[in-house]
């Protein structure tokens, strides 16, 4: 059974970092796309970056020159850098791990808060 467990969340001043990790079980995510979602309150869900099997990434304009997507196969891991965190950053952070013949599987969110 595949499972996502976030972490690394928390309350964070703006302009501070934060790092998130997504650590995957069930089986290797070598071949799976990993993302990071983000669902603000009153909000939909939205993409905040991907990193492909390939490591190629894709990132949110909002969030472009901040946040890096990273993965590290061997640990079963993605992971988000989160550098100067702006309070609209603030929301319920998900991982989600998309295998190549389309079946997908979501963590259970961290909080991330960003105020001073």
């Amino acid at each position: 059974q595949v499972q996502l467990v976030e972490s690394g969340g928390g309350l964070v001043q703006p302009g501070g970092s934060l790092r998130l990790s997504c650590a995957a079980s069930g089986s290797s995510i070598s071949a799976s796309t990993m993302a990071w979602y983000r669902q603000a309150p009153g909000k939909q869900r939205e993409l905040v970056a991907k990193i492909i099997s390939d490591h190629s990434t894709v990132y949110a304009d909002a969030v472009k020159g901040r946040f890096t997507i990273s993965r590290d196969n061997a640990k079963n891991t993605a992971y988000l850098q989160m550098n100067s965190l702006k309070p609209e950053d603030t929301g319920v952070y998900y991982c989600r791990r998309i295998e190549p013949w389309g079946t997908n599987s979501w963590g259970q969110g961290t909080q991330v808060t960003v105020s001073s």
